[in-house]
């Protein structure tokens, strides 16, 4: 007659000793992708388990999506290191975790002074069935009207304190960076169009308005 299995229990906190790192509930993982030629796979621990023993330990994640992983694909506005929290629930080894990163806000991730490879941010929950974003409608800004990418320089206007990428003003980069002060065409007067200088940043303000997010 074969042994009933040993109940599972609950664990409040875990050490990972091929990392060499404690992981509890709540904390952001990277977790090895089955396929080694993609980048380690985000999740959130939903909780860990392990059998009577204390051994095979399991975690159960909630992933996190990257643009190129949705239905829509990757998008101009989307930031480097920009993840989706999805729907998506999964219980996996915890042998398979290969680091502790961290899943700012979107607010706090522009305010970093520096980005680390364990840094990324999200701003989106997304259904993994649907496509679905949530929020579905984000702030826009600049004449092109495209959401906010935290990785790409803009310039400030001192008349409508609107934000705008170089390229959308005619003015390459390099132009962006030696600015004092800017004011876009609407707020420029006859004899004040550009001056030297600029508030040239990557900025986390946006503009009040907001659109649908283009599919």
């Amino acid at each position: 007659m074969a042994k009933p299995k040993a109940p599972r229990r609950t664990l409040d906190s875990y050490t990972v000793k091929h990392i060499n790192k404690t992981i509890r509930a709540g904390d952001c993982v990277l977790m090895r992708p089955s396929d080694q030629s993609k980048p380690s796979y985000v999740a959130k621990i939903d909780r860990i388990e392990a059998d009577g023993r204390g051994a095979n330990v399991k975690v159960h994640v909630r992933w996190y999506y990257r643009p190129e992983e949705s239905i829509g694909g990757r998008r101009q506005f989307h930031g480097s290191k920009e993840v989706f929290l999805s729907d998506h629930f999964d219980v996996q080894s915890a042998d398979t975790i290969e680091g502790k990163c961290t899943v700012h806000t979107f607010k706090s991730y522009t305010k970093l002074d520096a980005v680390g490879n364990e840094d990324f941010f999200c701003r989106f929950e997304y259904n993994s069935s649907t496509g679905a974003f949530d929020p579905d409608r984000v702030a826009v800004y600049c004449k092109c009207e495209m959401p906010y990418n935290p990785d790409d320089l803009m310039v400030q206007c001192e008349g409508c304190s609107d934000w705008f990428h170089p390229a959308c003003i005619n003015m390459t980069v390099e132009e962006a960076r030696r600015l004092d002060h800017f004011f876009c065409e609407n707020c420029s007067s006859e004899g004040q169009k550009k001056l030297q200088g600029s508030h040239a940043s990557r900025h986390s303000d946006m503009k009040v308005e907001t659109k649908r997010r283009r599919r």
